[in-house]
């Protein structure tokens, strides 16, 4: 029955959204002012999501709080975007972003674009630089491929969300950079950063923050929303994967995988990698209040590089630990017991997403199952 509902749940927003979906080429950038002399794709590629320019707000002022103020309104298992630039780290709660999407804000001095689209399930944090100028971003309302297009408030360029390329507008080409981030939950973040401080809900707008609105459509059985273009067979659509990007190489690996190797031990575009696939985080998309979702546990990707040497890690007695020293890690990458206590693995780009999202974009990936 509860299956049911939830599925039921997941029609209804399909309803609701699918009227809306028209091609751009009939009826034109409404609201927009953009320059669509300049494109690196058909019009025709972008689809009415619904709720229109700006109708999701983006957080342009953001608040912090205490992670002591944050527990009262965010369950340990829920997960965050952990964002961390200088030893300065902070969280933004997907509670928040699922209704949002966007965040504008700086990080050590950093100006930084913290995203995440619920359809792809792609939380990805880019630098907000172009050509050496800040730019604000918002949420178009529009979709290329299920995944949101971004809008930069200078130029009204259109940016697609998973690869941070504009498409359409004045910087069409420009790609912004991406900064190393995780999905983890709020228990691991508090444990990894005791001091950093997280995404206030208090910005100004009423939601039902802890409500997820796509309630069920975590499920490897449904299928992608709005998605029009055929995607490669290799895995199922939905089932969700960790996506690697190098610059020789970009590789998905499946969460049947990565789950059960716990700690797996690769190379990426020739350069040495270790993926730690741990439990103790919840599905943002799964229950209707994320705190109640399944756990599908937390991912982090690094370089196995560290003072010259190559280590190898291994996942012994419930630890994360590396062969040479017996060190224990943790999630983020940082040795929390051993002869490497205090050490820090460097992050490589990666990210939790859909299998559609990744293989859409990166068709020849290398897949790993």
């Amino acid at each position: 029955m509860e299956k049911f509902k939830r599925l039921l749940h997941v029609l209804i927003i399909t309803l609701m959204i699918m009227p809306a979906a028209d091609q751009l080429a009939a009826q034109g950038l409404q609201g927009f002012d953009t320059n669509t002399s300049k494109k690196s794709i058909d019009l025709d590629e972008l689809l009415n999501g619904g709720p229109g320019k700006d109708g999701i707000p983006s957080i342009n002022n953001p608040k912090f709080v205490s992670q002591e103020q944050a527990a009262r309104w965010i369950g340990e298992q829920e997960p965050v975007i952990a964002l961390e630039i200088d030893g300065e780290a902070r969280a933004y709660p997907i509670q928040i972003l699922i209704w949002h999407e966007i965040v504008n804000d700086e990080l050590s001095g950093v100006p930084v674009l913290v995203t995440f689209c619920p359809l792809c399930y792609s939380a990805i944090v880019f630098d907000r630089h172009i050509d050496g100028e800040v730019h604000e971003f918002g949420v178009s309302g529009l979709l290329r491929h299920s995944d949101m297009i971004m809008f930069d408030r200078k130029t009204e360029s259109l940016w697609q969300q998973f690869s941070g390329e504009a498409l359409v507008g004045d910087y069409t080409g420009k790609e912004l950079t991406i900064l190393p981030s995780q999905l983890i939950s709020f228990l691991q973040f508090r444990e990894a950063y005791p001091d950093a401080m997280v995404l206030s809900k208090n910005i100004g707008y009423r939601r039902n923050y802890g409500d997820n609105p796509y309630a069920g459509y975590d499920d490897i059985n449904n299928s992608p929303f709005l998605m029009r273009d055929e995607v490669s067979g290799k895995v199922r659509p939905m089932e969700k994967i960790v996506g690697v990007r190098t610059e020789e190489e970009n590789v998905g690996y499946t969460y049947t995988f990565t789950r059960e190797k716990v700690v797996y031990n690769d190379e990426a575009g020739g350069e040495p990698i270790v993926i730690f696939h741990v439990e103790g985080m919840a599905s943002a998309l799964d229950d209707r209040e994320i705190r109640n979702s399944r756990d599908d546990g937390a991912t982090g990707v690094f370089s196995r590089g560290l003072n010259g040497e190559i280590l190898e890690f291994e996942f012994v007695n419930n630890t994360i630990r590396d062969t040479k020293t017996q060190s224990a890690w943790d999630i983020t990458g940082k040795a929390v017991r051993g002869e490497f206590e205090g050490e820090k693995l460097s992050p490589v780009k990666f990210g939790d997403y859909f299998a559609f999202a990744w293989l859409v974009f990166y068709p020849e990936s290398r897949i790993v199952e």
